[in-house]
């Protein structure tokens, strides 16, 4: 039942239309929604499962960066896409399929959604909280200002896998002078459909509004998923120079260059269907074990 269930989800994926690039989008709110939930009679699921049946793969980096000579172009292919999932049979305990209430500070609104509501547990493994209001907050002026936006469903405002990580290694990377803030929207499945319009302007905001309490801090810019598509569409919405660098993952519009922003790198790991890679449904949550090198990205693309 098990792995008839996972084929499922894979066959579904890879028979969905791709007229274009940017109407195909699969996260783990849908796929949550197709698997047996706990109390039913079905036969129980839990993540472990995923392990035996999709092998791991590399991830797929480009890069683009201003250079005394130009804006140069790379692509290369790093370590194993699936490094920062070691064991995953310890995810079997994260919890029920269902729906989870996420809310940001006092400040920001909140948002429910359908999904993993056992994913806070998450945190511990890759670092770093689930949410970060340091600009909307204002809790003072650092030299790095990173904005991040979540996947659809994950909790908090900055999720759990992969934008508290890169968070926690830039503030090792630069002694803790990082102000982190993650984009308060509704990260619903739904909002695929806007192509990052659900995000995109919230995103905007917090920049200009990071940059009206401290302006020489340098701003970066991060997103997984349906954030990668947000990052996106708040570029457009910026000027060049406002924000210094950005990163993405799992990114559906990963051949795009962001508007305005010279310094950018996004990853698409082997077989990750959301951004157009094969059908390894395991692999769009793999990202975790980029997150350093995300992090020395921004942090050279802000020049510190």
């Amino acid at each position: 039942m098990k792995t008839a269930v996972i084929l499922a989800l894979v066959a579904s994926a890879l028979s969905a239309p791709t007229p274009t690039l940017n109407s195909r989008q699969f996260d783990l709110g849908s796929w949550a929604s197709l698997l047996p939930k706990p109390g039913s009679s079905s036969s129980g699921f839990d993540l472990s499962d995923l392990g035996s049946l999709f092998g791991s793969g590399s991830a797929t980096t480009t890069s683009s960066a201003a250079t005394s000579t130009g804006t140069g172009t790379s692509t290369s292919t790093t370590g194993s896409g699936l490094s920062g999932l070691s064991g995953l049979s310890g995810l079997s305990g994260l919890g029920s399929w269902g729906s989870s209430s996420d809310s940001g500070s006092s400040s920001t609104s909140s948002g429910s959604s359908s999904g993993l509501s056992g994913l806070s547990g998450l945190s511990g493994l890759f670092g770093g909280s689930s949410t970060s209001n340091d600009v909307t907050d204002n809790t003072g002026c650092k030299e790095l200002t990173f904005i991040f936006a979540r996947g659809t469903t994950e909790i908090g405002n900055m999720g759990t896998v992969v934008g508290p990580k890169v968070g926690s290694e830039l503030n090792s990377l630069t002694g803790g002078k990082v102000a982190i803030q993650g984009v308060d929207y509704p990260a619903s499945a739904a909002g695929n459909a806007q192509l990052g319009a659900a995000g995109g302007p919230e995103m905007a905001e917090l920049v200009n509004k990071a940059l009206d309490q401290c302006p020489d801090t340098k701003v970066v810019l991060g997103g997984y998923s349906q954030g990668a598509m947000v990052v996106h569409n708040a570029a457009s919405k910026l000027s060049a120079g406002q924000v210094v660098g950005a990163v993405t993952f799992g990114d559906p519009f990963k051949t795009q260059q962001p508007d305005n922003i010279e310094n950018f790198k996004t990853w698409c790991a082997t077989g990750d269907p959301v951004c157009l890679n094969g059908g390894n449904v395991i692999a769009h949550i793999s990202y975790g074990s980029n997150a350093a090198e995300a992090a020395q990205f921004l942090v050279n693309a802000a020049g510190l």
